[in-house]
């Protein structure tokens, strides 16, 4: 019989949690991998990840827990746990924090912020951008930040337009409060990346010339892939550093996935 892992989000809790059940092992991690990235695509503030019911066939294949929470520690950055009852030194090596049970995790991590967190479903249509500036300039009053109103609109225009004129699929922005750093994400059901190598870009260029104007204003920036489409993401400051001395990450080097 084939391996096979099974997969149930309950919500309604402090954080959302994810129960695996079934046996994991080299055939079932990039499953077990697909969905949790799926999940973090969303920008949750913490996952709980309840192994309790999973089978682990070889010790290696926890690894893949590890892998998870390295491709989204720059965004979406959310804490992401482990609850595994009394197994808990099969799942030690992963580096994630581990907890018995979800209630004691819910307890480590402190009460949910949920006014950080702003999110804003898009259809691909003439007038998205505006909808996303006015998103980012509501995040920026309500956060304290309106020195970077002006670098977030430029952020969130370029990577909404992007969808619009290319990848042509429902999208959702994404604004988070992270310390005083916003993030600013946008979804979309496209698997291209758009890739950006810091040079001369051609004007025919799939999303080059976007990607110039988000490099000159973001610290940091990126993409996580997945299965049915990817997040392209950017990190702005508050201290403000000028854009033309923020270091130049470019997406082709930052892509994840």
């Amino acid at each position: 019989m084939p391996s096979e892992v099974r997969h149930e989000v309950i919500g309604g809790q402090t954080y959302p949690v994810v129960r695996l059940v079934g046996l994991l092992d080299a055939a079932t991690a990039p499953t077990v991998r697909a969905r949790l990235l799926d999940l973090l695509a969303g920008q949750p503030e913490a996952l709980v990840v309840d192994v309790r019911e999973l089978t682990v066939g070889r010790p290696a294949a926890t690894a893949v827990l590890g892998e998870v929470a390295r491709e989204a520690a720059d965004w979406p950055g959310g804490d992401l746990l482990l609850s595994t009852g009394s197994g808990a030194p099969a799942w030690r090596d992963t580096g994630l924090p581990v907890w018995p049970d979800p209630e004691d995790a819910f307890a480590a991590l402190g009460p949910p912020e949920p006014w950080r967190f702003l999110r804003a479903p898009l259809e691909p249509v003439v007038g998205a951008a505006r909808r996303s500036r006015e998103l980012v300039t509501e995040a920026c009053a309500r956060w304290d930040l309106p020195d970077l109103a002006g670098p977030a609109c430029i952020v969130v225009t370029e990577m909404v337009n992007n969808v619009v004129a290319h990848a042509h699929t429902p999208m959702t922005v994404l604004l988070a409060l992270r310390g005083d750093r916003m993030s600013v994400a946008v979804r979309d059901h496209s698997t291209y990346v758009p890739r950006f190598t810091g040079g001369p870009v051609p004007v025919t260029s799939y999303g080059g010339r976007g990607l110039l104007l988000i490099n000159s204003v973001a610290q940091l920036w990126g993409s996580l892939a997945l299965d049915d489409g990817k997040v392209v993401w950017a990190l702005l400051d508050a201290d403000g550093a000028d854009a033309d001395q923020l270091p130049s990450t470019g997406m082709a080097g930052r892509a994840r996935g």
